[in-house]
């Protein structure tokens, strides 16, 4: 093709187009663009800084009560409200709640020296399957004795853990029937799934909590059917997730009157300061902290009795010297509010001092085994007998299940495939209507209007583009990172790129941007880049979403901000480019909701769907915002992408690597 001819085709290509054959040469050097990128705008503890102190200021205190009738009162309401609303929130977990769980018995280990072992399993939810072992004394007759739930935490081994198995003997020996509980994700459950993905339920609007409640109560269910069962003496244990177990389920089902957890939690307050303390999902379900702390949680013990076990140099995590004050301070005046003081006891364990449930906890658990259901302190005794023949592996105390046993992976797929479902007063037949999907986006995202203050660092001139940081202040809470680049010829646009890499993985995007003559706003939102927390980051998502906000929903809001801001400063509708899965994500939002702001969403790596991420498996420790509950139950992309149409003008550019 002659050179001339060449010139005539591109003059009748669109102005787009003829945009793209202008020189890169004109925009800075990869390198130059790569060290402003680079310029520190936030100080290193920053993101770590404001995300604790969001969270802490979010979480409630504790009431004063003169009444006693008046806690007891409020102690009822709280306990049914978090259990309508965040327990078993959602339909389908509400169905788990009232269905009826089966069991069944499996072989007996026998020829034990007092006592047996029984091998069972019982449904968590219908299809779900749970091994157990009942320690049962011999020769019980028609005698009613106590029951203990022994349930375990993050132990690879489950119920076979050796401590366990030794707690357990020496109660059947001591005359009670004690139940060692499998737990999700543990022992016979490890290698099926993470904790992590409870997410998936979340975000089809089933509280994935749901499944660890059931796990104990239907265990207890099954034990208090056991002839010899006493209802009025049932206590429930554990150590460190078990701890949590037993302060989570005991605070809620008034049936049990004893519980012992031991290095299983603090106070959400606390835990927004100390990292260890953070949790995984279960120990932090959304939504918890708008109704009640773990402060409240342990003071709903005060009707019945509570040891609080803490060791005093806890390498994991809920370390006596700051996790247990807050929550004693918080139960102590509760117990004496009641006239039960000698009812709750603390011990804080310096032999080993780790993490541990080993003899000298055990010994608490005996004492006040003894002084809670035999009113005399030396009825259980402190001294445990058992052999090493008594001590099985794995392998020995396996429990049969069936093989197509479910999982919340299975649960959540299954779920998945029939959403989403039409938001409620929408027409079906209409599709996606902006006038009654967009409410119910906001509400589910819980999105707020962040007021700006910008603060310019000193800019500097790069081969004819001024290059400005900036510090964006959101509202009183959050501050984001901005890097901007302004040709110094006429500006043809404005663009907001943001990358799951962070900015400074942007150089080319910035490059090519400038190369067309565009303004470029690199930003950071909440988590990402130089917003990124630098330790335990997804924990402190999840902590987000506990204390009644979404992490989606905080940077959707901040990059709809921004772009308002970038539109009051050019007076034009901005467009956004977004690069990797996450922050597609939320640029796909924030064009969604924001028309008026935000022109057009460039989309790179983008999810086709968010059934992606639970049908691969995923949880909250990859792409925590991503699981926001409900999201899915109403939206999904092609949803989203539908809905950010207006008037028939298409706003989401995808492309697919």
């Amino acid at each position: 093709m002659r050179p001339h001819q060449q010139l005539i085709d591109a003059m009748k290509l669109p102005i787009v187009s003829l945009c793209l054959l202008l020189p890169v040469s004109a925009a800075p050097s990869l390198e130059q663009i790569q060290e402003a990128l680079d310029t520190d705008i936030l100080t290193e503890k920053l993101p770590l800084e404001q995300v604790s102190a969001f969270a802490e200021r979010r979480v409630p205190s504790i009431p004063d009560f003169d009444d006693p009738n008046e806690w007891r009162t409020y102690s009822d309401k709280l306990r049914r409200e978090v259990l309508e609303k965040i327990v078993f929130r959602g339909n389908l977990a509400k169905f788990w709640r009232d269905s009826r769980s089966k069991v069944v018995w499996d072989e007996t280990i026998e020829n034990l020296p007092g006592y047996r072992i029984r091998k069972l399993r019982f449904e968590i939810i219908p299809g779900w399957w749970c091994p157990a072992l009942l320690y049962e004394p011999l020769d019980l007759g028609e005698k009613k004795v106590p029951v203990v739930v022994n349930v375990n935490g993050h132990g690879a081994k489950g119920k076979a853990i050796p401590a366990k198995q030794i707690r357990c003997i020496h109660q059947a020996k001591q005359g009670m029937l004690a139940l060692n509980v499998e737990w999700i994700g543990m022992g016979q459950f490890s290698n099926r799934m993470s904790h992590y993905q409870l997410a998936q339920l979340d975000l089809c609007g089933v509280s994935g909590l749901a499944p660890f409640y059931l796990n104990v109560e239907r265990a207890l269910d099954l034990l208090l059917k056991h002839p010899n069962a006493d209802p009025k003496r049932v206590a429930v244990t554990g150590l460190s997730g078990g701890g949590w177990q037993t302060i989570f389920f005991s605070s809620l089902d008034t049936r049990v009157k004893l519980a012992n957890p031991v290095a299983g939690y603090s106070s959400f307050k606390t835990r927004a300061r100390h990292t260890s303390d953070l949790g995984d999902s279960e120990q932090t379900p959304n939504d918890l902290a708008t109704l009640a702390d773990y402060t409240h949680l342990t003071a709903l013990l005060s009707d019945r009795a509570l040891l609080l076990t803490k060791n005093a140099k806890d390498q994991c995590c809920f370390a006596a010297p700051h996790a247990l004050p807050p929550l004693r301070d918080a139960a102590s005046p509760k117990f004496k509010l009641l006239g039960r003081g000698k009812y709750f006891r603390t011990h804080i364990n310096h032999d080993p001092g780790t993490h541990n449930f080993e003899a000298d906890n055990r010994r608490q658990l005996y004492k006040m085994l003894s002084h809670v259901f035999y009113e005399n302190e030396t009825a259980v005794s402190l001294k445990e007998k058992h052999t090493d023949k008594e001590i099985f592996h794995s392998e020995q105390l396996h429990v049969n299940l069936p093989k197509n046993n479910v999982d919340i992976h299975r649960v959540a797929t299954y779920i998945a495939n029939s959403l989403p479902i039409p938001v409620p007063g929408s027409d079906p037949l209409a599709g996606v209507e902006r006038h009654s999907c967009i409410p119910k986006l906001h509400e589910i995202l819980h999105t707020k209007r962040y007021e700006i203050t910008a603060k310019k660092l000193p800019a500097k001139q790069i081969k004819g583009v001024t290059v400005s940081p900036w510090q964006v202040q959101l509202g009183s809470e959050w501050t984001v990172p901005i890097v901007e680049f302004r040709p110094s010829r006429t500006v043809k646009g404005t663009i907001l790129i943001l990358g799951d890499q962070g900015r400074t993985k942007l150089a080319e995007r910035v490059q090519f941007h400038l190369g067309k003559g565009q303004r470029v706003l690199a930003l950071d939102p909440f988590y990402f880049g130089e917003s990124k927390i630098r330790t335990h980051d997804f924990l402190y998502a999840i902590l987000v979403a506990a204390v009644g906000e979404r992490p989606l929903g905080i940077q959707t809001s901040q990059v709809a901000a921004i772009a308002r801001w970038a539109k009051g400063r050019s007076r034009k509708p901005v467009d956004i480019e977004a690069h990797g899965p996450r922050t597609s994500m939320i640029a796909l939002l924030a064009a969604t909701l924001d028309e008026k702001n935000i022109g057009k969403a460039h989309l790179h790596e983008s999810l086709p769907s968010l059934k992606t991420i639970i049908h691969e498996g995923h949880g909250a420790n990859k792409y925590p915002e991503l699981f926001c509950f409900g999201l899915l139950e109403y939206f999904d992309v092609p949803e989203l992408t539908k809905l950010a149409t207006i008037n028939g003008r298409e706003r989401i550019v995808v492309t697919r690597e």
